[in-house]
């Protein structure tokens, strides 16, 4: 075998411990195979023990099945013996399992024609149901008109609940022991409120139904939750009583406006004992046990409602329906429809919830060991495989579908030990029975010789080996335990100066007696070995993808690298065009590594600033919206372009500035789009319509064009010309008005001119009566 041995490496030490390392492994209970000195093991792929010389002595016990009973689908249901209604094969079912070693059978299942259909109508009779109450006083004869429609074989039951009528959850005064409704005036009279009252068994007499509907009055609880989930679980135990067959199917419908009381909320009420799961009706049909049992779980219902084949519907008020389909994911079996305010849908409600429990079939299985691994894969209608799932919808009466079980022990128990389960349809009364045994022991353990000559007298020959009794040892019991010696020591070292047993063991009887480790198995002539001193990756030893052995990771196929963290697989980096990383990148270790700038994505399949990219999303553009191009003729359309998202648009926006605008040629016309790439990993494709046309220009066109050119040219260069002489004329007028200004002079500065009088200052000095005067004369 390839790669590492996983038998040879386990170090079993006896035939039973190699059948349990993997199931391909063998064991070789010839009495001449081996060396006590050699890795080579007596437990190893069966290919290699016979390549080795152990022909005709090989233990390799391997699982089996015996279909025990395989009685075959019936195709109709409704006639003189329903209990020969056959929707499962087959019936039971005998397994020989070795540990690890998956065998599989395979489950056909089909939901016959006009099956017998018993149906149990459970109703809220809490105050605010009154105008429901009215509604269906006639529903008997209707219902079975139309049900009649659907099954040949049906019957119809009643009953009616409210809550525990003690407090906190009922009017429990005196005063409203008979009338709770007593000073409400909306409705001032009501019956006493109940648990759960059993009122009509299952019938066919429809109407016997509606003069038991027509009976009932309506009560009154306190708080606004409901005592449901009692009354659900009394129908569905109460067997004799409701009048379930054993050949019908069972349609329990939960009629309420309000959410229901579960386990727990007895406490408030003082119930501290949990629901037993026990039929609890007396004489008079009532729940007797309301005030002594706290409400059931949802697991408790989901058991009973299983165990006896019910499938339970609930019809609710559409401000409830969340609440409800929440329930039915944690209860099998179980749907959830919309009822109206006042019920008058009640009849479609229920042919429409038959339909679809008709139209699906899921697989159940109980009382399945621990030790046993089961995995389903359905096979549906559209004969798809479906790994995984163990139930297919979508079906019709009459339609056939089939599932793979495939069964493998875990470990082996302990001797003479079986096992039995059950594989059911969701509320079918068909069931598969499942047996199951376990071949854990080899046939030449019970040829076992006690103080066999070949164990020198001292242990029992079995499958090989010798099992030495109490203080003896060596592979033929020849030594006896404590002896000791440097003979006996030299054969207990690797070479000469290691330490004896590598130092993880002692030597006895020139064998070494490896010690145990609590980080895994050492193991080894000396001791050597062991299976825990290799690489890790993360902290998991060889990464989870290989074995340790002797120091070294001995990787699983397809991985390579020190600690096996590198896988050798391509396929993963193959983009959908079938290039290697879309031809822009390198793959390595199963992932690829983008190279082109710009370029990422998985595949690096997406790259905005490529060459190139354009002409191939326009290859999408073309096969998806007009089934043209390359990849329309080769049919690859889908698998090229399944991340792109195309929207046809008859104006383009090309103000992202994320988006890439792309144009390609059409008929003389040009295609444009925009692409986008989305956090998603898809490409989102804006595309117009049509492609975006011009009509080509007429010669007289063109020549206007060119004379109207050179006009508005010339134009132009005259008012250019004109607007550089207007400013160099007004510039020269500036200047002349400038000098002009400078060139001005006064008349009084005139040098020719003289005035007329003239004024002269003579200087004297005189006295005038005694007075001085200096200056002029008046």
């Amino acid at each position: 075998a390839e790669g590492l041995n996983l038998c040879t490496s386990g170090s079993a030490t006896s035939c039973e411990e190699c059948l349990l390392i993997h199931p391909k492994c063998a064991w070789c209970s010839k009495e001449e195979f081996g060396s006590t000195k050699s890795i080579t093991s007596r437990c190893d792929f069966l290919q290699n023990l016979i390549a080795n010389g152990c022909a005709g002595a090989i233990e390799n016990p391997s699982s089996s099945i015996n279909v025990v009973k395989n009685v075959p689908l019936s195709s109709k249901g409704s006639g003189q013996t329903h209990l020969d209604v056959t929707q499962i094969t087959p019936q039971k079912v005998a397994l020989n399992l070795r540990p690890g070693d998956r065998t599989s059978f395979r489950v056909q299942v089909r939901q016959v024609e006009d099956y017998p259909v018993d149906l149990y109508y459970l109703m809220d009779l809490s105050l605010s149901m009154n105008d429901d109450l009215d509604n269906i006083r006639n529903l008997g004869t209707k219902l079975a008109e139309e049900m009649r429609k659907l099954t040949s074989n049906f019957r119809l039951g009643f009953g009616s609940f409210v809550d525990k009528n003690i407090s906190p959850f009922s009017y429990t005064a005196p005063r409203y022991q008979n009338n709770p409704c007593i000073g409400y005036k909306l409705f001032p009279s009501c019956v006493p409120s109940f648990g759960f009252r059993h009122l009509l068994s299952l019938t066919d007499k429809v109407d016997r139904f509606n003069e038991e509907v027509q009976k009932q009055k309506v009560s009154r609880n306190r708080d606004a939750p409901e005592g449901g989930f009692d009354a659900i679980l009394q129908a569905a135990v109460c067997k004799e009583k409701i009048g379930w067959r054993k050949e019908a199917s069972h349609l329990l419908v939960f009629t309420t406006d309000d959410v229901p009381h579960i386990a727990l909320d007895g406490k408030l009420g003082g119930l501290v004992q949990p629901h037993d799961g026990q039929c609890h009706l007396n004489e008079a049909n009532e729940y007797s046990a309301s005030s002594q049992l706290d409400y059931p779980s949802l697991a408790l219902l989901g058991e009973k409602l299983a165990e006896n084949n019910i499938h339970l519907i609930f019809a609710v008020t559409k401000s409830h329906y969340v609440l409800y389909k929440n329930f039915t994911a944690l209860i099998p079996g179980t749907t959830v429809e919309i009822l109206h305010k006042d019920s008058k849908n009640i009849i479609e409600l229920i042919v429409k919830a038959y339909n679809s429990i008709r139209s699906k079939v899921e697989l159940t299985v109980w009382d399945s060991p621990e030790d046993i691994g089961l995995t389903f894969t359905a096979t549906c209608q559209d004969g798809l495989s479906y790994p995984g799932l163990r139930k297919c919808g979508d079906l019709k009466i009459g339609d056939t579908v089939s599932f793979e079980v495939a069964v493998e022990a875990r470990s082996c128990p302990a001797e003479d030990t079986s096992h039995a389960f059950t594989i059911k349809p969701a509320g079918f009364r068909d069931t598969l029975e499942v047996a199951v045994t376990y071949n854990c022991l080899c046939g030449c353990t019970g040829r076992a010789a006690p103080a066999s000559g070949k164990c020198s007298g001292n242990g029992t020959y079995a499958c090989g080996l010798c099992e030495c009794d109490a203080g003896y040892l060596g592979a033929r019991c020849e030594c006896e335990e404590g002896a000791s010696g440097d003979m006996h020591h030299a054969m207990c070292r690797e070479a000469e100066g290691k330490p004896l047993c590598s130092g993880r063991g002692e030597c006895s009887c020139n064998q070494c007696l490896c010690y145990e480790s609590e980080f895994g198995n050492i193991y080894g002539p000396f001791c050597e070995c062991d299976d825990f001193s290799c690489a890790r990756y993360k902290g998991v030893l060889c990464s989870g993808h290989g074995e340790c052995h002797c120091g070294e990771c001995k990787c699983h196929a397809g991985y390579i690298g020190d600690n096996c963290n590198c896988s050798t697989e391509t396929d993963s980096c193959v983009s959908s065009d079938g290039q290697m990383c879309s031809g822009r990148g390198t793959c390595v270790c199963g992932k690829c590594q983008c190279t082109e700038p710009g370029a990422f994505g998985e595949t690096c399949e997406k790259c905005p600033t490529c060459p190139g990219v354009c002409s191939t999303k326009r290859d999408c553009i073309e096969c998806k919206l007009f089934n043209s191009g390359r990849l329309a003729d080769n049919q690859t359309c889908q698998k090229h372009c399944k991340d792109e998202i195309i929207t046809t648009v008859d104006v383009l926006e090309t103000d992202d500035p994320n988006a890439i605008l792309c144009a390609y040629p059409v008929n003389n016309c040009v295609m444009k789009f925009t692409y986008l790439e989305l956090p998603s990993g898809k490409s989102n494709l804006t595309v117009l319509k049509e492609p975006a046309c011009s009509s080509a220009p007429s010669a007289v066109t063109i020549v206007l064009a060119v004379i109207g050119s050179v006009v508005l040219i010339g134009i132009i260069l005259l008012g250019l010309w004109k607007l550089l002489v207007t400013i160099h004329d007004r510039r020269e007028f500036d200047r002349f008005q400038s000098e002009r200004s400078r060139a001005r002079y006064e008349m009084a500065s005139n040098p020719l001119y003289r005035k007329p009088i003239s004024t002269h200052n003579v200087e004297f000095t005189f006295n005038k009566l005694n007075k001085s005067y200096n200056g002029t004369i008046d």
